[in-house]
């Protein structure tokens, strides 16, 4: 039974989007089930330490929301310490901006509550939702590492670097990432696959943005996820 559910959210110089996406996140229905906002300001230099301070103050019904501040070191340490922080049932990794809606929970936490599933990936690349027609680079880009990971791990997934991973509290307290940047993503998939956990995924709307509204992911990110999924398969 999913009484809470922990919605981690890293964020670096977010000031922009925070305040909007943690509204969605709030307001989001999920039944009887609480919830329960990790926000880890990894070392922002704008207004993001400010407006989640104010956050943190609020008194909302049913909902807790915890704040921690760090020296920025990427979205791989922010998930450490975040999943340090969680006391939930089920995890989710929440983006800061608003690429990623809130509304998606209710399809990815059933395969969990029906105890089907350890693991659940959203899909930006099926099912009939709304996308943004964005980056055709970035989706070649997406789409051959996620075939290059799915050849070590065998799993079939659509959408290894997807932002939306939710997974239940066990797999959050036995996983150890190392990575601290975006090699996270493929980092934490062929560990996944190593503890033999039932992956589910599910298609989610995605409204990707350009990087003058600042999308931080780049090539080089590409090639250190390349490295991640050999390290992590192949010797760690």
């Amino acid at each position: 039974m999913v009484r809470t559910l922990s919605i981690v959210i890293p964020a670096y110089n977010e000031g922009s989007f925070i305040g909007e996406i943690l509204k969605r996140v709030v307001a989001v229905k999920l039944g009887a089930i609480k919830k329960e906002i990790i926000i880890i300001n990894d070392g922002s230099t704008d207004k993001t330490k400010e407006i989640i301070e104010r956050w943190s103050k609020k008194k909302i019904s049913g909902v807790s929301v915890k704040v921690f501040h760090k020296k920025n070191g990427g979205k791989g340490s922010a998930m450490r310490k975040g999943l340090k922080e969680v006391t939930g049932d089920v995890v989710i990794i929440q983006d800061a901006d608003l690429e990623y809606d809130p509304k998606d929970y209710i399809q990815l936490i059933r395969p969990i509550q029906e105890g089907e599933a350890d693991v659940v990936y959203g899909s930006r690349f099926m099912g009939e939702k709304p996308h943004r027609v964005h980056f055709f680079w970035h989706m070649v880009a997406n789409n051959s590492l996620t075939l290059i990971s799915n050849m070590f791990t065998n799993l079939n997934l659509t959408d290894m670097e997807t932002g939306y991973k939710m997974f239940t509290a066990d797999v959050a307290k036995r996983i150890a990432l190392k990575e601290n940047g975006f090699g996270m993503e493929p980092e934490f998939t062929a560990k996944i696959a190593k503890m033999k956990c039932r992956v589910f995924e599910v298609g989610i709307s995605y409204h990707g943005r350009s990087y003058e509204q600042g999308k931080k992911i780049g090539w080089k990110d590409g090639v250190m996820a390349l490295w991640c999924i050999l390290r992590y398969n192949l010797f760690d």
